[in-house]
């Protein structure tokens, strides 16, 4: 198997493992990769999935040797073009490039080891983002830095990732995958209805008219309100002061 799914508690970890391939993502790699994220999503004791790589390298791409991909309604790479309602970490070791990098960007978050390195390597051989890369790089590291990797096909180190809102952690090398575990149990902690709400109000009003996503914001508040209730009764008994209980500082290696 090229796609390997595990779960510790709340956690789900899914590993892409060609080794002899760098990770590249053949037709069946995609297959499984599409299979491994709808299993996360139906599974309700599992509430944060980790994407990750095998080996040190997190995915150089598609794999041009093989060459079998087909498109879906998921998208060449198995999903790109899907959604999952629960929160997803990409753990960058090592080449993140071409379809790998869009793989990332597919995810919530991205902790990057120190050694990592992104780009749109597939610049040099004129194969298309057709991944979601052109729409979600503008979105995470604005127009002019899009656009500087996607025209340049250039490799961004993982400090310049972290720096530019790429990366979202920036720890050691080899601790990449241990800081996604931490930030995904720590998310999986909170009360669970009320942060998919708020996610899924996010990404709805995603290029909306401001009315537009106060009123989606508005519409899920309402759908979880009683979380909230629940939740202002735990803060008057005393739980939770201070910022006790939040999940962690930014993993800023140092």
């Amino acid at each position: 198997m090229t796609v390997r799914y595990e779960r510790t508690g709340p956690v789900a970890v899914i590993t892409i493992d060609r080794p002899e391939r760098r990770n590249a993502i053949d037709r069946a790699t995609a297959e499984g990769l599409y299979r491994a994220w709808k299993d996360f999503d139906a599974d309700p004791e599992a509430r944060v999935g980790i994407l990750t790589g095998a080996n040190g390298v997190f995915c150089a791409g598609a794999d041009l040797v093989a060459f079998d991909l087909e498109e879906t309604a998921e998208g060449w790479l198995g999903i790109c073009r899907m959604s999952v309602s629960k929160p997803t970490i990409a753990a960058v070791a090592g080449p993140c490039v071409a379809g790998g990098l869009e793989l990332a960007l597919w995810c919530d978050l991205r902790v990057a080891g120190a050694g990592a390195v992104f780009g749109c390597f597939e610049r040099r051989f004129g194969v298309p983002l057709a991944d979601g890369g052109t729409q979600r790089l503008p979105r995470m590291v604005g127009l002019s830095r899009a656009l500087d990797m996607i025209l340049t096909g250039r490799p961004v180190p993982a400090e310049e990732a972290f720096r530019i809102g790429l990366a979202d952690r920036l720890v050691d090398a080899g601790e990449e995958l241990a800081e996604a575990m931490r930030l995904a149990e720590a998310i999986a902690s909170f009360p669970q209805d009320t942060m998919r709400s708020d996610r899924r109000a996010l990404f709805a009003g995603l290029g909306r008219p401001l009315e537009e996503g106060l009123a989606i914001e508005a519409e899920a508040g309402r759908q979880v309100a009683a979380t909230a209730i629940a939740g202002a009764a735990r803060f008057a008994s005393g739980e939770g002061r201070s910022g006790a209980g939040v999940v962690p500082g930014e993993g800023v290696r140092e």
